[in-house]
């Protein structure tokens, strides 16, 4: 088997209370975003704090979702996106058992997201 030309680990913001609604339900199947473009978005470790600042500024109540990538299998596609960086697509609902952690995501003194986690 060749290895996986992407990261293990891949990330999602998601806001807690959205999460919340999908662990009741057994399955994450995306935020609005996602549902509109027809594919969960998700970022690499290099990515996430981009992400966070672009699309997520001053927002409070957030997680940080840490996802096995191997877990998603063909489901997951790495695609151009901004500047033309790949960037991880899930056509498919998040399964919980891909989920590696779940870690809040404060808002600093700066306005900037804590990342607490140590990024892989």
């Amino acid at each position: 088997m060749s290895e996986r030309p992407y990261p293990a680990v891949v990330y999602k913001i998601v806001p807690a209370p959205l999460w919340d609604e999908a662990r009741q339900k057994g399955l994450f199947e995306g935020a609005p975003v996602d549902l509109a473009d027809g594919f969960i978005h998700f970022s690499t470790a290099a990515q996430v704090k981009e992400t966070a600042a672009r699309h997520f500024a001053g927002q409070t109540d957030l997680l940080l979702v840490a996802v096995d990538a191997r877990v998603l299998g063909e489901a997951l596609v790495f695609e151009p996106s901004r500047g033309g960086d790949l960037f991880p697509h899930l056509y498919a609902s998040l399964p919980f058992s891909a989920v590696l952690s779940e870690t809040a995501l404060p808002l600093g003194e700066d306005g900037l997201h804590i990342f607490a986690e140590t990024l892989a």
